[in-house]
């Protein structure tokens, strides 16, 4: 009795011993944080219809063309206040998806936002703007990503096919995502980021002054001063 009184003592105060994440796991999304939280190590990790992803090695083919897109994003996020943008966040979406895109911008909740930032410091909701960065259109970012990212409404979603030398700008419309059309002058124009142009063309040939100088184009448009008083209206309001 003494014997097995003293293994039940041991044993309660043993740590939890929490399974690591492993690609197709299939778990709800307080499981996948936990899991994820006990893995300091792992810097990306995804639950994408309950299934958990965990990517391979980042390399440059990826990691340039990531860095770009920020830089745009950035740039943009500095000249319109009350839009703020993120790197790699966790995006707590429904009790199935906690995607980790590659990049993100949202209007602020308080300038009248769709997302929140919850009270453990991540982004409840989806964000107006989702960009990710993608091998190819056989990518899980132009099928079950984009069906998750359309379902939470995601209001604009851009996926850079980095191997078919292609970016995709999705719209929602009436609960579809349909192509953001390009204007004559070959630009995209994000019709809820007010002054957000994207010169794909540069972007893919890795022009990367171009891209800036059509975006500043943007920010100095009548449409963008005309949205930016607007954000700071609501947030008045």
């Amino acid at each position: 009795m003494a014997i097995t009184s003293a293994r039940t003592a041991a044993e309660a105060t043993e740590p939890e011993r929490i399974p690591p994440l492993q690609n197709g796991d299939r778990l709800t999304r307080p499981e996948f944080e936990r899991r994820y939280d006990a893995m300091p190590h792992l810097k990306k990790a995804e639950l994408i219809e309950g299934v958990v992803y965990v990517p391979s090695p980042i390399s440059t083919n990826h990691s340039g063309p990531h860095f770009d897109v920020i830089t745009w994003l950035g740039l943009y996020c500095a000249f319109t206040p009350g839009v703020d943008g993120f790197d790699n966040t966790s995006l707590r979406l429904d009790m199935d998806n906690e995607p980790q895109p590659d990049a993100c911008l949202l209007i602020l909740p308080s300038h009248g936002g769709q997302a929140v930032i919850d009270e453990d410091g991540y982004v409840a909701g989806a964000p107006e703007l989702i960009a990710e960065v993608a091998a190819s259109s056989a990518s899980y970012d132009l099928h079950d990503k984009l069906d998750v990212y359309r379902r939470n409404a995601a209001r604009e979603y851009i996926v850079w096919r980095v191997f078919d030398q292609a970016i995709d700008w999705f719209a929602l419309w009436e609960g579809r995502y349909e192509p953001l059309p390009l204007g004559e002058d070959g630009i995209h124009r994000s019709e809820v980021l007010t002054g957000l142009w994207l010169d794909p063309a540069a972007l893919i040939r890795g022009d990367l002054a171009a891209v800036m100088q059509r975006l500043q184009q943007g920010l100095a448009s009548p449409e963008h001063a005309d949205f930016a008083a607007q954000l700071q209206q609501a947030a008045i309001a």
